[in-house]
């Protein structure tokens, strides 16, 4: 085993020691072809959408014990 990972290993001993465990997240990929124009059209229909505008006035009045 490499130094390398053994250092990974140690890391990851010491992370599950503390209760934690890896997760793999999988996230868009802003710099595939087309993704741009994806979003755009999504914002571009939420922007269009009456409920946007009433959900959005909502959420803004929101207040969270504990969040600035």
């Amino acid at each position: 085993m490499t130094d390398g990972a053994k250092r990974v290993r140690k890391h990851r001993d010491r992370m599950k020691a503390a209760g934690l465990k890896p997760v793999t997240i999988w996230v868009p990929d802003v710099d595939a072809p087309g993704y741009a124009e994806k979003v755009a059209e999504a914002i571009a229909i939420v922007n269009a959408s009456e409920d946007e505008k009433i959900i959005l006035e909502e959420l803004s009045n929101i207040e969270i014990e504990g969040w600035k």
